[in-house]
């Protein structure tokens, strides 16, 4: 069974509470990457490899700039992503850009950066070329349907919103080819956080497959197949994490075979990893504020679903640490909770962690994706900050919190006293 540490012990995260108020998110500098550095390892044998990282996962622009220093590129799907990897220097086709129901300014920007537009739905040939034009390279999504077997957060590919169809996927090649597109790309998307590696080989095998099949009936050459992100991370630690070596040996077997061996030109792999990325090298760190023993015990925080609602959103799992407490027995079965005004609430249902008292520091693991970036204002509730721990073991703040003045920033308090009832 794993074991999940953080990077800080209690005397130095109280020191960090004297400069930042919790709740806070920490990112680990050199865990992220160090393990940026294994994904790429994994796919060495692809000369043009490139993992765009998922700016959805983590959109912090100090993020991103660690990212592209180990040669990453960003998979954006809104305008703000967009200008955070312009603002970061990542531009031109080292962005993909994977959006649905897209209004014309995304693509527009998208064009303008030089990005790889990566289209949703067949309709969406039609829509770029009329309000922006079609570049030379394009790639289109593929929603393999009932072909392959989703997973709990995505769902079922044939019940999603995403793609095309294996049918429309091959009129939308032509149509393209046909009004001048050189340059291809291929894509698909079908899970989250799955931690079954040969989900992602397979899905490699479904991509080599169709780029041949493609390829023989319409003429044109792919340049990369994108087999997407969703390479999970174990958030139990009994969970195991990914092997990575052996995805990226799998797929290599496969490309071997089936783009070399049939005689297809050579093509880039790609990846739009996020989770796995930066997901267990980050943490929300909070206090604990009250204790609660009415129908069951309750350990009430200085943080709530706001700043992490993957558990009240999923039902996810995300592990505790009581800092200072590592080593103590885990006999204390509690719900974990904040303070909003929704039942569910809670960072934890029934969880065994060491006994507590109030003001203890608690450290939910696994929060660097899919944690601050989904947080919310619901009950006025203020965004918190991030920071990153430097591998020198500095601290530096990245996004300071939120004030009640940020909040309302947005609102014509001005013309209130005026307004009438």
């Amino acid at each position: 069974m794993a074991v999940k540490t953080v990077p800080l012990n209690r005397e130095q995260l109280e020191a960090l509470t004297e400069r930042f108020p919790t709740p806070f998110h920490i990112y680990d500098e050199a865990a992220i990457r160090e393990n940026a550095r294994r994904l790429k390892a994994a796919f060495a044998w692809s000369p043009g490899f490139k993992e765009y990282f998922a700016v959805k996962a983590a959109p912090n622009p100090y993020l991103m700039k660690i990212l592209k220093s180990e040669g990453f590129g960003s998979d954006c799907s809104s305008y703000p992503e967009l200008l955070l990897s312009e603002k970061v220097g990542v531009v031109g086709e080292d962005i993909i850009f994977t959006s649905n129901d897209t209004p014309a300014y995304e693509y527009k920007k998208a064009a303008e950066l030089g990005a790889i537009i990566n289209l949703d739905d067949i309709s969406h040939i039609a829509y770029l070329e009329k309000h922006v034009g079609l570049p030379e390279l394009i790639c289109c999504r593929y929603n393999p349907g009932p072909l392959k077997g989703g997973n709990a957060i995505i769902g079922h590919p044939e019940e999603a919103k995403y793609g095309f169809t294996r049918e429309q996927l091959f009129e939308g090649y032509r149509m393209l080819r046909d009004k001048g597109v050189k340059r291809f790309g291929l894509h698909t998307m079908v899970a989250s956080n799955e931690l079954d590696g040969s989900y992602f080989v397979e899905t490699a095998h479904i991509l080599f497959e169709l780029v041949g099949e493609l390829s023989a009936e319409l003429g044109i050459e792919f340049e990369f197949v994108n087999l997407g992100g969703g390479i999970g991370i174990p958030y139990k630690p009994e969970q195991e994490p990914v092997d990575l070596e052996a995805v990226g040996e799998g797929i290599r077997n496969l490309y071997e075979e089936l783009i070399i061996g049939k005689g297809l030109k050579p093509l880039d792999i790609r990846l739009e990893c996020g989770r796995m990325v930066t997901g267990p090298f980050g943490y929300l760190v909070s206090r604990v504020l009250h204790k609660k023993n009415t129908y069951k015990q309750f350990v009430g925080l200085d943080a709530c679903m706001a700043n992490l609602m993957r558990p009240a959103l999923y039902g996810a799992y995300h592990h505790i640490t009581v800092s200072g407490k590592e080593n103590d027995p885990c006999d204390f079965v509690c719900d974990v909770t904040g303070s909003l005004c929704e039942n569910n609430d809670k960072f934890a249902i029934d969880r065994a962690i060491p006994q507590v008292e109030i003001g203890d520091l608690v450290v939910i693991h696994d929060a660097g994706a899919h944690g601050h970036a989904m947080g919310f204002n619901y009950n006025a509730k203020l965004r918190s900050a991030e920071l990153l721990l430097r591998e020198s073991g500095d601290v530096v703040q990245i996004r300071r919190a939120e004030t009640v003045e940020d909040h309302f920033a947005t609102l014509n308090l001005d013309g209130l006293e005026a307004f009438e009832v």
